[in-house]
């Protein structure tokens, strides 16, 4: 099991190495492409952070553990509240007062209980994937259609008190993950490359090794998606937490959780189901997904009243993710 436990490290390097050439590649090449900086931020980033996750879920199908997938997704969604937003409260806390995330938490609460209304079918098939995908545009323009009314009512209180704004000039300065105006095309299409080849790559080293050791502890691909491929696809947003908390920004680190979450459910299982059926198991619906919704309306008080997340708080948080890991492996 040593061996295979050094394989899903490997694969899980590769796969985080990958998404973020990935992302790098795709933003700088849609900016290049002249593609609105706002469009790229709601789609192809947002996407690209995404993509480790999405071809974990769709290697899983295809290789016949799509339990693996399914545990993926809603074991990274409470990994992602326990404990990414856990960690940085309890190294430095997290000051959610001035936080504006309200409407994406409501999105996010509604694609998750959208999300459990489809697993009570018993599986997620190409109907409901169509229907998740659904959900995900819908989000997607409805946010696009706010950030861009948000945009205009800025040059008009700029216009009101007789500054002059360039809306255009608005989009310029819309800071993107990986975006670089003098990136050379030779290292946009190597970027690109290398996300390419290195995903599949890593998503089989990492199911394949995670079938493995679900098989050498006697649990189900299940509960290794839901604990040891969800921690692992989850670092990225942890490592991006950490640093916002230290910067005392907590808007970002609570974005970050909010867009990750809705991605994973509408979009990851939303593609994965168009590729092959994805049975729910029973154990599922009677725990893991209530698990899931209740750690989503557990933040409810930090985004609408403003409440410190402190220390206290974030050694809560991760208590209760410890103590949700131990339950699910002694199942």
């Amino acid at each position: 099991m040593i061996v295979d436990l050094l394989y899903a490290a490997l694969g899980l390097v590769i796969l985080l190495l990958a998404g973020d050439s990935l992302v790098k590649g795709a933003v700088n090449l849609a900016l290049r492409l002249g593609i609105p900086a706002l469009i790229v931020s709601l789609t192809v980033v947002a996407f690209g952070t995404s993509a480790p996750e999405l071809l974990i879920s769709v290697q899983a199908i295809l290789e016949g553990v799509p339990g693996l997938a399914l545990g993926n997704v809603v074991g990274s969604n409470t990994a992602n509240i326990l404990l990414v937003l856990g960690v940085p409260a309890l190294l430095t806390g997290l000051a959610t007062k001035d936080c504006d995330s309200r409407h994406n938490y409501v999105m996010m609460l509604a694609g998750t209980v959208l999300f459990m209304a489809l697993a009570t079918t018993g599986q997620f098939g190409w109907w409901q994937g169509l229907i998740l995908l659904a959900g995900l545009a819908f989000m997607l323009i409805h946010a696009g259609r706010a950030a861009m009314k948000h945009r205009r009512e800025v040059v008009a209180a700029a216009a009101a008190k007789g500054k002059e704004i360039d809306e255009n000039q608005l989009e310029d300065d819309e800071e993107l993950e990986g975006a670089d105006p003098d990136l050379p095309k030779w290292k946009i299409a190597l970027y690109l490359i290398l996300g390419l080849i290195g995903l599949p790559l890593g998503a089989d080293l990492l199911v394949e090794s995670s079938t493995n050791i679900a098989l050498s502890i006697g649990v189900s691909e299940t509960v290794i998606g839901l604990t040891l491929v969800a921690v692992g696809t989850s670092l990225p947003e942890l490592a991006t937490t950490v640093m916002a908390a230290y910067r005392r920004q907590a808007d970002v680190a609570l974005g970050n959780v909010i867009g990750s979450n809705m991605f994973n459910l509408l979009g990851i299982i939303g593609v994965a189901a168009l590729v092959g059926k994805i049975p729910v198991d029973p154990e599922m619906l009677r725990f893991d997904i209530w698990v899931m919704l209740a750690v989503s309306i557990l933040i409810a008080p930090f985004v609408f009243r403003g409440w410190h997340m402190g220390r206290v708080w974030g050694a809560a948080f991760c208590v209760l993710y410890a103590l949700y890991v131990f339950v699910v492996l002694g199942a």
